[in-house]
């Protein structure tokens, strides 16, 4: 029978050292779940759940008690899905969405790139770009308001570059109304696009950006098929963010029009709004947010399951980059 001899001057075993490292990432990892997990428990629980509550029973502000509420089962829920104003509003968060976020993300990515290597008064640009960001949206909307009303500043400069006098309807126009309030978003936004790109391109390793110059490859074959390819997961991450930002948009939107004119800026917040709050239709109200949720969670999962695969697709060619090297 063998015996194992220590062997003086030798390493003693890493196992206890491996096992007290894993149980203070543990501990930290529940630090920092913990307030998370009381704050979903205590307070957006009962809330989701008193939601659902009414999801399922016929109440309003006129009927009663609303524990005493009707039990009507899943009606509330096929009036909503056959409300076409609920079917209008959510193609115009989406068409809102969507083109707020490609706004912000062109401009957000344009500077970054030209931003990425340090120069000289860096820091100044950063504090101009970023500082759309830090307005509040309600300024956003009332500043706006003054700009871009049918006599203000924004038609009178459009005017004297004409020659010709033009009055724009910017805000009441329902053909202009949703252009305009996107245009805000993108000049709010484009900041948060700007930083998660710019971390994007301050990360990227350094192997497969120097393979491909040993290579020969000029700057922009570098750009499209080295860093773009390795910035897909960063991109991807930008643009849901901002996506789901822009679906939740309401300050400006509010402020400006309360979803007009007509119903032309009628999204998804505004009409939960108005049926909730105006309309006092409670329980249509709460069916309406379950189904927006049920949405976003969709979302959500895709994107997750789309950064996974970039994130493996990267990591594969960042390996084989670095055999190269």
């Amino acid at each position: 029978m063998s015996s194992v001899v220590a062997v003086p001057g030798s390493v003693a075993p890493a196992a206890p050292r491996e096992v007290s490292r894993a149980r203070g990432i543990r501990r930290f990892k529940w630090a920092i779940l913990a307030p998370l997990i009381a704050l979903f428990a205590g307070v957006l629980l009962p809330v989701l759940l008193l939601q659902l509550y009414f999801s399922f029973h016929q109440w309003s502000v006129y009927l009663g008690s609303w524990w005493d509420a009707e039990w009507v089962g899943l009606d509330i829920f096929k009036e909503v899905l056959t409300d076409p104003r609920f079917g209008w509003s959510i193609i115009r968060s989406l068409a809102f969405a969507l083109g707020s976020t490609i706004g912000c993300f062109l401009i957000g990515f344009g500077l970054a790139y030209l931003m990425h290597k340090p120069f000289r008064g860096q820091a100044l640009y950063y504090i101009l770009f970023i500082i759309p960001m830090l307005t509040v949206p309600i300024v956003v909307a009332y500043t706006a308001e003054m700009l871009l009303y049918d006599a203000g500043p924004i038609n009178d400069i459009i005017s004297r570059i004409g020659g010709v006098e033009h009055k724009v309807p910017f805000l009441t126009n329902p053909d202009f109304a949703l252009t305009s309030v996107m245009l805000l978003e993108v000049w709010n936004w484009t900041p948060f696009s700007f930083i998660i790109m710019l971390a994007g391109f301050s990360s990227l390793p350094k192997e497969p950006i120097e393979a491909a110059r040993i290579l020969g490859a000029s700057t922009w074959r570098i750009f499209w098929e080295v860093q773009l390819p390795l910035l897909r997961p960063v991109i991807f991450l930008a643009l849901t963010l901002r996506f789901l930002e822009a679906m939740a948009e309401f300050p400006k939107i509010w402020a400006l029009f309360q979803g007009g004119p007509g119903s032309a800026t009628e999204t998804i917040p505004v009409y939960i709004f108005l049926t909730t709050w105006q309309y006092f239709e409670v329980s249509k109200g709460a069916a309406m947010s379950y189904l927006v949720m049920m949405l976003m969670i969709v979302i959500v999962l895709l994107a997750i399951r789309l950064l996974r695969r970039e994130k493996h697709a990267i990591d594969a060619m960042t390996a084989a980059a670095s055999r190269t090297a």
